[in-house]
């Protein structure tokens, strides 16, 4: 039986940047990495539907803003 304290063979592929702005090297990323999903489209359109909600307005008034709704805490005066 294998030692369950021996480190792991998988290493992470090489990234660019540090901190918040790590990414990984699009450069040095393969298939073998599980990179390509050309169902991706499909699949985000499946889960999220086009809703009347989430739908361009139709009808309005070009270069018209909507006024901001009024604070509960303050008064009209």
């Amino acid at each position: 039986m294998a030692d369950p304290r021996d480190k792991a063979g998988a290493q992470p592929p090489p990234t660019l940047g540090e901190g918040c702005l790590a990414r990984y090297d699009p450069e040095a990323l393969s298939d073998e990495d599980g990179t390509e999903f050309e169902g991706a489209a499909e699949l985000w359109e499946q889960l999220n539907p086009p809703d009347a909600a989430s739908a361009p307005a139709t009808g309005a008034p070009a270069g018209r803003r909507t006024p901001a709704p009024r604070r509960a805490d303050r008064s009209n005066k």
